[in-house]
């Protein structure tokens, strides 16, 4: 159904207008508001969710009734289409990561120069040392526990701000399980606070990080944006949802965002602003440049290059469960995991394959149950004593993200077929391996169940399963839709996000990356965000 309003829109003035209010959006607007004096605002789609006293609650009814802790956190007529794996539903004040895990590796330098020293994908027109301060100030602002690495796979400028969250016994046994193959492991980082500061508890291994975190130890945006409220500092708006950028037909400079109102009035609203900024993520960026074509920019805006919505990036992974002659005590905390780096910096090699590797304890085969190998009931004592039984032993799950380069045709267009209650085209999102991928994409998964049989075997144990995550229809932690890069022929922003075509206009975060990585990506998504905004800042 299509909603006009016939009022004139409200008008909202503006300094700086950021589409969007994930995590990406909430760090650059306290690194904004701390280093302008410029007024800011900030527009959202949706409402706000559960907000931080309710969580103890909602947790509760997660785990007694398998209620989803997240209330009103999405538009039902605002989705992506061609995956499954949930890429768009989030559209609440917050995003995605009112309810992420909190995993924070930091890309490898490698991943900023695979050309050069690949000769594969696409170098970064930055390096990881020009990164280096971003993901500190990331880490900081968010809170995140870490271990130093070995520093020849995980260079850091600074150390982490908080100390690392405890490598606890079966991680302890498993680490050391890892040792003996020449494998070196480390605490996972994670944006969960080892130590109180800011109002936010320290971790209490409650295991239940995704999907909510009762304690406020696991960082969400909302956080930021509950202190920039109360200090004034931003202006948020929520329930709004731009639907266009208009731009100067003659200077390419934005001059509003103009959309409706998401709640039931449907009212038309516009910002104008002196500077624009789309913070929206990976499929509402790139769509909304789409949805903003005009006589004088019929293929959308920031679009000289054509490459709006192409190179979506991601990563997939190759998961096994292997059965380990140790004695672990599973459910001791299984969403913390250690990590390694090791394959991530492989080295000289005849074929391309970088993986990252996790490695958790499992309960896999070990879980209690109702119902013994006979059929009949278990009550009481019985139940306890099968459990006691089934749970001697070892499981461990171990897990590589390989790199997957993307194809210019890995896209998001718009689908007109499908449209949300104003009339607009929603994306239609189909992600496809580069051909140097496609080629090596058996040859790369193989490997990885050879790694996995090799460390159960030295082990001495064995693998219990193995899976791919092909049935995802997509890519995990996926990017790019307005890449970065020198050329504004085969870009769609410069290396600080800045569009080539539009003075006043910035994509921040996970859309102007030209790469996934092979390991959860919020972290840099947010570190880059924080380099756009550190630009804005300058002038």
């Amino acid at each position: 159904m299509i909603i006009q309003s016939s009022d004139a829109p409200t008008v909202h003035e503006t300094d700086i207008c950021i589409v969007g209010s994930g995590i990406t959006a909430a760090l650059m607007a306290a690194h904004l508001a701390e280093n302008t004096k410029q007024r800011i605002t900030v527009v959202e789609a949706g409402k706000p969710t559960t907000p931080f006293a309710q969580r103890t609650q909602a947790r509760e009814r997660y785990l007694a009734y398998g209620e989803s802790p997240w209330k009103q956190d999405h538009l039902d007529d605002q989705n992506a289409y061609g995956t499954t794996w949930g890429f768009s539903p989030s559209m609440n004040v917050g995003g995605l990561a009112m309810h992420w895990g909190g995993v924070s590796p930091r890309y490898s330098p490698e991943d900023f120069r695979t050309k050069s020293m690949f000769g594969v994908g696409t170098d970064w027109p930055f390096t990881y040392d020009d990164l280096d301060p971003f993901y500190q100030e990331a880490e900081e602002r968010m809170g995140v526990a870490g271990e130093q690495g070995p520093v020849a796979l995980d260079p850091r400028g600074k150390p982490y701000p908080l100390p690392a969250l405890p490598v606890n016994y079966n991680l302890a046994q498993l680490q050391q399980w890892a040792t003996k193959q020449e494998i070196a492991t480390w605490s996972t980082p994670s944006a969960k606070l080892s130590v109180a500061r800011d109002g936010r508890a320290q971790c209490q291994r409650c295991d239940t990080c995704y999907p909510v975190c009762p304690t406020g130890a696991k960082y969400s945006p909302d956080f930021t944006w509950d202190a920039l409220e109360a200090a004034k500092r931003i202006t948020l708006l929520t329930e709004h949802l731009v639907r266009r950028l208009d731009a100067d037909p003659k200077t390419g400079r934005i001059t509003r965002a103009t959309g409706n109102r998401t709640d039931a009035s449907g009212a038309a609203f516009e910002v104008r602003a002196k500077t624009f900024v789309l913070a929206a993520g990976f499929v509402w960026s790139p769509h909304l440049l789409l949805l903003s074509r005009s006589d004088a920019f019929p293929n959308g805006l920031a679009n000289r290059s054509g490459l709006v919505g192409k190179y979506l990036a991601g990563h997939r992974n190759i998961n096994a469960y292997l059965r380990l002659p140790l004695e672990l005590y599973p459910g001791m905390n299984v969403q913390h995991s250690l990590v390694s780096k090791q394959f991530m910096r492989p080295g000289k090699q005849s074929r391309y394959l970088r993986h990252d590797l996790r490695i958790w304890e499992s309960s896999v085969g070990r879980e209690p149950r109702l119902r013994g190998d006979d059929g009949a009931m278990l009550f009481g004592d019985a139940l306890l004593k099968d459990w006691q039984g089934r749970a001697k032993g070892a499981t461990a799950r171990v897990r590589a993200y390989y790199d997957v380069l993307p194809d210019i045709d890995s896209k998001l267009v718009l689908n007109d077929a499908r449209k949300n209650r104003f009339g607009d085209p929603m994306p239609q999102v189909s992600f496809k391996d580069a051909p140097e991928s496609a080629a090596l994409k058996e040859w790369q998964e193989e490997e990885l169940r050879n790694l996995f049989r090799r460390m159960a075997k030295a082990g001495g144990g064995e693998i219990l399963r193995m899976e791919n995550s092909n049935n995802d229809l997509g890519q995990e932690h996926p990017a790019g839709g307005c890449r970065m890069g020198t050329d504004p022929m085969h870009s769609v922003v410069n290396g600080e996000g800045r569009a080539h075509d539009h003075e006043n206009l910035w994509v921040a975060g996970a859309p102007s990356q030209p790469s996934a990585s092979c390991c959860n990506g919020t972290l840099t998504f947010v570190a880059v965000g924080l380099r756009t905004a550190a630009a804005i800042a300058r002038g």
